[in-house]
C-alpha cells in the first residue's frame, strides 16, 4: 500500500537542497502521536520507503511536486493519512509547501517493476562498503544478496520461515549506477546504488512476498527513500 502526496512550494529553491534524510524527517513528522512515532529509533526493519520527488526539477511557486511513500502496513499508511488530514502545510528542512492532495493507493501486483529511487545493498556491512556494478562487477552476487535481504524482511514482518528456491527475478535490465551525496547535520557521505529500467519475474508463484517487496522496498535503506519499485503495467 502507498500514499500520494501531492504539494506546491512557496518560494523557489533548488532540487538538491531537499535530500533523503529531509524526506524522511518529513515522514517521522506525520507520525507523531500515533503508535509509530518511535519507529525511528528502531534499530531494526522499519518497513517503509519512499520515492524520489517527482518531477525531477527545482522548486518553484505554483508547480506541484509529488511523493509516494510505501509499506506493507496498511495502519502505518492510515497514520500518514491521519495526519496529512491534520496539517495545510509540510517543512521540508527550511521550506514549507502547501498540501495540495493526497490519496491512498493499494496498487495490483505485476510480473514486472522498474525502480522509483536507486536500489541499494551491501558488499561488507561491517566495513560500510557498498556493492557497485562498475567496481565489483559480480551479478550473481548482487542478485544472491538481494534475495536474502528480501526474504529476511518479509519473515521479519510476518513472522514466518519463507524460502525462495528460485531466483528473485528472470530478467533485469540495468539503466545506470548512481553515487547519492547524503547530508546529516553537518556530515555528508556517499551512498552507491543502483537504477533499473526492468525487473521482472515471469511466473510469480508467491504473490504474497512480491506484494511485499513492492511495498516495502529492495535492497537496503529502504527508510532512507532507497530501493522503492512502481509495477509496470
Amino acid at each position: 500500500m502507498r500514499i500520494l502526496i501531492k504539494f506546491t512550494p512557496n518560494e523557489e529553491f533548488l532540487y538538491d537542497e531537499i535530500n533523503k534524510h529531509t524526506i524522511q524527517g518529513v515522514i517521522y513528522s506525520l507520525l507523531r502521536n500515533t503508535k509509530y512515532e518511535l519507529r525511528h529509533d528502531i534499530k531494526k526493519f522499519k518497513f517503509f520507503t519512499f520515492s524520489d520527488i517527482f518531477p525531477v526539477g527545482d522548486f518553484k511557486p505554483n508547480e506541484s511536486k509529488n511523493l509516494l511513500i510505501s509499506s506493507p502496513d496498511p495502519d502505518f499508511i492510515g497514520a500518514l493519512r491521519d495526519n496529512l488530514g491534520n496539517n495545510e502545510t509540510l517543512k521540508f528542512g527550511i521550506h514549507t509547501v502547501e498540501i495540495d492532495e493526497y490519496k491512498i493507493m493499494n496498487l495490483r501486483l505485476r510480473n514486472r517493476f522498474v525502480s522509483g529511487s536507486p536500489l541499494v545493498l551491501y558488499k561488507d556491512n561491517r566495513k560500510n562498503l557498498y556493492f557497485s556494478f562498475r567496481r565489483d562487477k559480480n551479478l550473481e552476487f548482487f542478485l544472491r544478496r538481494l534475495k536474502e535481504n528480501s526474504i529476511k524482511k518479509y519473515n521479519a514482518f510476518y513472522s514466518t520461515n519463507f524460502v525462495l528456491e528460485e531466483n528473485i527475478f528472470d530478467r533485469i535490465k540495468l539503466k545506470k549506477e548512481v553515487a547519492v551525496r547524503i547530508r546529516k547535520v553537518n556530515r555528508e557521505f556517499i551512498i552507491i546504488g543502483s537504477v533499473w529500467e526492468l525487473l521482472e519475474k515471469f511466473n510469480i508463484k508467491n504473490r504474497k512476498f512480491y506484494k511485499f517487496i513492492m511495498d516495502c522496498g529492495l535492497g537496503e535503506k529502504n527508510s532512507l527513500g532507497f530501493g522503492f519499485l512502481n509495477p509496470i503495467r
